[in-house]
């Protein structure tokens, strides 16, 4: 059965996280990387699909590629991030189901002709991306998610034929086969630079009991 967390670790996820745009001078390690993606991993998606795919622009080459997409709010809290992931979403994620869901063999054939499928790849990605989050803080990590950018863009950068995908094991992803969700800027925030927090609506005006 699940155990309730301790309130240390319900205010490092929620109640005193913040979003920022301004960073520490402190790098993010690969196996830092590496682990926010193994614990991320394991939260649920449709079928075990798990159709987000994650680019992590670490380097100011990798960062300069992605300027000239920037809304230009966010080029200065994007390009001094130590990483900016690209959440972005497989539209052939269902190629994977034979491993990912060996139970029910028939449905890669079930997701491959679905009119949905981009709607389902994106609510999932976006599902993704949020775990993404909240494996960031729980590993000491700060987020400054954002959109503010032109998707395709950030697509044809970055995923279109012949272009490097960041060390996953193709050599590159298909024209089309993955597309830009939404951005997440990772790294230590300075707290100096945050605001007062804003308010969140209560219960009464968000939520209803029936």
């Amino acid at each position: 059965m699940s155990k309730v967390v301790d309130e240390k670790a319900l205010d490092s996820l929620f109640r005193e996280a913040r979003s920022y745009a301004k960073w520490q001078a402190r790098p993010v390690t690969d196996q830092t990387l590496r682990d926010l993606y193994d614990l991320l991993k394991w939260a649920p998606t449709s079928a075990n699909s798990g159709p987000a795919r994650f680019a992590f622009l670490r380097s100011k080459e990798a960062k300069e590629r992605l300027r000239p997409a920037l809304a230009p709010l966010n080029v200065e809290k994007t390009v001094t991030a130590p990483v900016t992931v690209i959440v972005a979403y497989d539209l052939k994620f269902y190629e994977h189901l034979p491993k990912l869901f060996p139970q029910n063999p028939g449905m890669a054939k079930l997701f491959e002709g679905s009119p949905e499928l981009e709607t389902i790849a994106k609510r999932n990605s976006s599902l993704q991306g949020g775990y993404l989050i909240m494996a960031a803080r729980a590993l000491g990590l700060d987020c400054g998610p954002m959109s503010g950018f032109d998707i395709a863009k950030v697509d044809e950068e970055f995923f279109a034929a012949g272009k490097p995908c960041f060390g996953c094991d193709q050599e590159f992803f298909p024209e089309g086969h993955v597309k830009t969700n939404f951005l997440c800027n990772l790294g230590y925030g300075d707290p100096s630079s945050l605001h007062p927090r804003l308010p969140r609506l209560p219960f009464s005006e968000a939520c209803s009991l029936l």
